[in-house]
């Protein structure tokens, strides 16, 4: 579990977008972890169900199937996967934000979540199961990050009891690391056909969705994987003999 980076809150302008959709997700699951049970389906509805989009809706919903495209973004199962994905959001959306603007940012964020929805309706058109979650979203802003600054130092909690007394519980390990392992994970998942309620087919749509989607709405000025680049000769100094 990532904790933070090397620079929490040292950028030259607050990530106000990353913060705001942050306040947004709480938000949300406050009303509706507060809404009555009779209230639970009428919510749902918000929720990306893939019959829905592709077939005769099961339900008739209170939005056209194709706006919970954006909608189910912000839902959440329980406490612990919002907080999970908010941790995610913020130790990397902040940099991410930094390195494309607000404006474009917001578009990329909801572009990445869009793509994450259309990867998961893809891999079962006819599912009547339902996806919420930001992870979708936040699977492409890690892409960025990892596209971004790759060699950064991320701290990382390591749950493990019997590493607790071999290392430090919070480690400090490259981005590339962290990052490459969360990766590896959604793709081996996939290939075991692991049944555990996670949406592994949506993180690996927003995993495209933010690297092709960075290069284009980054700033001119940002460089993709700098830290693997090789040193810019600097001119030679003049020597007094």
């Amino acid at each position: 579990m990532p904790l933070w980076d090397d620079n929490p809150l040292k950028l030259p302008k607050l990530p106000l977008v990353t913060w705001g959709l942050m306040v947004a997700n709480v938000l949300v699951y406050i009303f509706t972890a507060s809404a009555p049970a009779e209230m639970s389906p009428a919510i749902m509805n918000f929720a990306l169900t893939p019959a829905n989009v592709t077939g005769v809706p099961i339900n008739a919903t209170p939005v056209p199937p194709a706006l919970t495209f954006v909608t189910y973004m912000f839902l959440h199962a329980n406490f612990w996967h919002l907080l999970g994905n908010m941790i995610f959001l913020w130790v990397f959306g902040d940099d991410v934000e930094e390195a494309m603007g607000p404006l474009r940012f917001i578009a990329f964020y909801i572009g990445s979540g869009i793509v994450a929805g259309l990867a998961f309706t893809a891999s079962a058109p006819h599912s009547q199961q339902a996806l919420v979650g930001a992870s979708g979203a936040i699977a492409g802003v890690l892409a960025a990050y990892l596209m971004f600054r790759p060699c950064q130092k991320v701290a990382v909690f390591v749950p493990y009891i019997l590493l607790w007394f071999v290392i430090r519980p919070v480690v400090r390990l490259d981005a590339f690391w962290v990052l490459g392992a969360w990766i590896l994970m959604q793709f081996w998942s996939i290939s075991v056909q692991t049944h555990d309620d996670v949406a592994y087919m949506a993180h690996v749509g927003g995993l495209v969705s933010g690297a092709a989607l960075f290069p284009l709405l980054r700033y001119r000025a940002v460089r993709l994987f700098e830290c693997f680049r090789p040193a810019e000769e600097q001119p030679a100094s003049n020597q007094i003999g």
